[in-house]
């Protein structure tokens, strides 16, 4: 189990912790062995002749063997046989309660440093999900049976990290307290006649075998279950997220039936770990009757030649009975550990992606844009895919230059967009901003640098003002109810319950499509940015609507480099020129009267694709993105 022994090691930041735990752990178990030993004299007097502890001290120092009873203490010791059962009873029930106490500690101190730890995990974990390239995350499915992105990661997050916890507890809490009340017992009964205790001991390998043969299979299946239980979560998102679409198009019963397939498959999984599971106990209680059956023939043996006493028979085996009591749910223990096995892999491999480049220390930042953006033979190829999504375009814009780009649906124009900002970096050729190369600059100082509306409005459950100034922490009201009027959107917001302060909905489902794309432009709005990025940023607009942030956007494109990408012939036409995509490539780059005059593809896209805008000018309301 390499991978959960390193996430293990992890608690070795909490040493002090650990430590005084392990200290709590022992006295617990050395409390467990003294109650024991306090308890021997009254086994005793069930076999002889019922004395009291002070003619019994006395006996033990005219042995003279081995330590001698301080006097003090021997006139101290109760003479009646009754007391000195009593006051022995009362020691033992006093060890009894030290032991709890320290167990107590033991398990309070242990159970913080898992938890802690499983905090850095899971927090490490989902910074190096933030972190990594998008690419990254589109990846089709891996070996264990999802992507590292998506819902393979949340699920990574949650349910992995959680069973990391299981793992982690059955090693430093409850394992260490089985062994330590166990070795506690073994020690007692070593002490009373070490021969027929070592007899035990000497079939633990075997115990130990079986115990590793099943945690392997347990900790396959376990892994391949987890893998389908990731899946299993994005059918479910999905299907809940879109149920929209899943009623419209009477998909209930084929979503129902990916559903019970996945879940069918997470069964299997679980069903050979179940097995492996339920053969494990079953074994190690048969070896622990076999061990049990072997000593009673050996003692039986040994007090038939006058070689053991009874009581000392009687003491060893209730130090055996209560160690394998103590040690019998470590078989338990160690599958949680197998299983937990599974867990630290697949969140190591999300630990240990790779994070995009351009985060690295020392990279030169780039100087807020004033002069060009130029993509020298650049090409984008997916993962998986046979065609590239950009095949060597080759594109200078100049500042404060407005370019629409336009093409086929899966031309290349999203693509394109995101190698501006770095979503992704070209197999071949190169992006420069102002002379610099991207790839030898801090992609913080890019992007800082930009703003963003995607054709996906993304709105986080919270305020307003924490939406628009999502990527500018520190605005004030003023500036984001100054972005807000800018983009149109101050004119619904002002009609919310609480204006600004109002919460938005998770994924903003509380708000029409129309206004999460005009919160969204406000956005963009609000960090003042050098370089405009407007992927469909008015699609769930009505032209009315459109008609009048454009004329903002006019305003506000003033003195910045604004790249559009967008579906109505009223947006294209505003641009200074347009940049037709055909599979990936520039076919041609014009005014639109020029391309209207040269560019067959272009003549047939403002045909049948790109709305006029006028045929809308009637509407007043937002479309919903429902």
């Amino acid at each position: 189990m390499p991978a959960f022994w390193r996430l293990a090691r992890l608690m070795l930041d909490f040493k002090g912790r650990l430590v005084l735990a392990l200290v709590c752990a022992m006295l617990s178990g050395g409390g467990l062995a003294a109650g024991l030993l306090t308890a021997s004299p009254v086994i005793d007097g069930l076999f002889e002749e019922k004395q009291g502890l002070r003619p019994m001290a006395q006996a033990h120092n005219l042995e003279g063997s081995g330590f001698e009873i301080p006097a003090f203490v021997v006139d101290r010791l109760p003479e009646d046989a009754w007391a000195s059962v009593v006051l022995l009873v009362a020691i033992v029930a006093g060890l009894a309660v030290f032991a709890g106490l320290c167990q107590f500690g033991h398990a309070f101190l242990s159970l913080t440093v898992v938890h802690r730890t499983v905090m850095r995990v899971r927090r490490q974990a989902f910074r190096s999900l933030l972190f990594m390239p998008l690419l990254a995350t589109q990846r089709g499915p891996s070996s264990n049976g999802g992507s590292v992105g998506g819902s393979d990661a949340v699920s990574r997050l949650i349910a992995d990290a959680e069973q990391l916890a299981y793992g982690f507890e059955a090693l430093v809490s409850k394992a260490v307290t089985q062994v330590t009340k166990g070795l506690g017992a073994l020690v007692f009964a070593f002490i009373i006649n070490w021969q027929l205790s070592a007899i035990a001991i000497l079939i633990a390998p075997a115990v130990w075998a079986v115990i590793r043969y099943f945690g392997r299979r347990i900790k396959r299946a376990s892994k391949r279950a987890m893998g389908h239980r990731s899946e299993l979560l994005s059918i479910a998102t999905e299907a809940a997220q879109a149920l929209r679409v899943v009623k419209a198009y009477t998909a209930e019963r084929r979503e129902a039936r990916r559903f019970s397939l996945a879940n069918r498959r997470v069964y299997h999984q679980m069903l050979k770990a179940r097995t492996a599971r339920a053969l494990s106990k079953p074994f190690v209680e048969v070896l622990t009757v076999l061990v049990l059956v072997v000593l009673i023939l050996v003692a039986f043996w040994a007090i038939d030649q006058q070689r053991l006493e009874p009581q000392d028979v009687l003491k060893v085996l209730a130090g055996l009975a209560i160690a394998g009591a103590s040690l019998k749910p470590l078989t338990g223990l160690l599958n949680d550990m197998q299983t937990s096995a599974g867990a630290a892999e697949r969140l190591e491999e999300l630990l240990n992606a790779s994070p995009e480049p351009g985060h690295e220390a020392g990279l030169a930042r780039l100087q807020r844009h004033t002069r060009s953006i130029e993509l020298e033979g650049v090409h984008v190829r997916y993962p998986g895919a046979r065609q590239p999504a950009v095949n060597g375009v080759s594109l200078t814009i100049e500042f404060g230059e407005r370019v629409a780009i336009v093409g086929p649906n899966g031309s290349g124009k999203t693509t394109l967009l995101g190698l501006l900002y770095r979503l992704y970096d070209p197999e071949q050729g190169v992006v420069r901003v102002d002379g610099q190369d991207l790839s030898s600059v801090s992609v913080r100082s890019l992007r800082k640098q930009l703003g963003v509306v995607s054709q996906e409005t993304v709105l986080f459950e919270g305020s307003v003002r924490e939406n628009v100034a999502y990527g500018m922490p520190t605005a004030s009201d003023v500036q984001i109810e100054s972005a807000l009027t800018r983009a149109r959107a101050m004119e619904f917001v002002e009609q919310l319950p609480e204006g600004i302060n109002a919460h938005i909905a998770e994924r903003g489902t509380s708000l029409s499509g129309g206004q999460r794309q005009r919160l969204a432009i406000a956005r963009a709005m609000l960090r003042d940015p050098a370089i405009l990025i407007l992927d469909e940023a008015t699609s769930m607009i009505d032209a009315g609507s459109e008609a009048r942030i454009n004329e903002a956007m006019d305003e506000f494109s003033q003195g910045r480099t604004t790249i559009v990408v967008a579906h109505r012939l009223s947006t294209v036409r505003r641009a200074d020129r347009i940049v037709v995509l055909d599979a990936g490539r520039v076919v041609d780059i014009g005014t639109h009267d020029a391309l209207m005059a040269q560019c067959d593809l272009y003549q047939d896209l403002a045909r049948t694709q790109l709305l006029g805008g006028e045929a809308d000018e009637g509407r007043d309301g937002d479309r919903s993105a429902g």
